[in-house]
């Protein structure tokens, strides 16, 4: 309730930082390269990256150094991978939502979700927000019934060197609500796991527009999705 009415107070305030921050954020492009392949030998697994510009790559210059380069590669040493990314700049859940509902079925082993920085930063609120992500699983499960989806944490946006304060204080706070309540949703399926930002949160691993995570960070980010999904798929999968 404390941080509702700080924040209310400070709204003229935390308007005029946020349209600041906009005006003269640097504006990076999604990373080149493919967004779908095969590649690796072994047994059969597909793959789905569904995000927002940070799933997209935002921050490297290819898809190599990105999320989805990375993952594919790192899980290519174990299986033969079909993989897609789909993903945009400025995505928030409620757009996911909207491309999964023209989405034909199909089927796919794994679902890697990267949603929410948007979400916090556009003020969705916050029951709606889950609702919304309650929503997307449901459907995620109808299209492509996974084996598991792994949903990534909320990132520490009380952290992004771009952000002055209080803003930064604001979006941080509620970043950290969100991942928490993401956490409990994904509490309720044992076909979903929640993988929170972990790591400390470096501003020089950061992209040059202190908002997107650089090289290192989607690296750390691609190794640590990679050790859950295998931890999780013994080499037994049905060829």
């Amino acid at each position: 309730m404390l941080n509702f009415a700080t924040r209310l107070a400070l709204s003229p305030l935390l308007l005029a930082q946020g349209l600041s921050v906009r005006a003269n954020a640097v504006r990076l492009p999604e990373a080149a390269g493919p967004r779908t392949g095969r590649l690796g030998s072994g047994p059969k697994l597909s793959l789905l990256i569904l995000g927002d510009s940070s799933a997209a790559g935002v921050g490297v210059d290819h898809q190599n150094d990105a999320l989805a380069g990375q993952l594919a590669v790192l899980l290519a040493n174990h299986f033969t991978l079909d993989w897609q990314l789909v993903a945009k700049t400025g995505a928030t859940t409620r757009t996911a939502l909207q491309w999964l509902e023209t989405h034909r079925p199909a089927p796919i082993d794994i679902v890697v979700t990267a949603l929410g920085v948007n979400d916090v930063t556009h003020a969705v609120p916050y029951p709606l927000w889950l609702r919304q992500q309650n929503r997307m699983f449901a459907r995620i499960n109808t299209l492509f019934a996974p084996r598991r989806v792994y949903v990534s944490g909320v990132p520490p946006l009380g952290d992004f060197p771009i952000l002055p304060q209080p803003l930064r204080w604001s979006l941080g706070t509620q970043a950290r609500r969100f991942d928490a309540g993401l956490a409990r949703l994904t509490e309720m399926s044992a076909r979903l796991s929640h993988i929170p930002f972990n790591s400390p949160l470096v501003p020089s691993q950061m992209a040059q527009d202190g908002f997107h995570p650089g090289p290192e960070i989607y690296t750390l980010w691609a190794k640590e999705m990679a050790s859950r999904i295998l931890s999780d798929w013994p080499l037994d999968l049905e060829t």
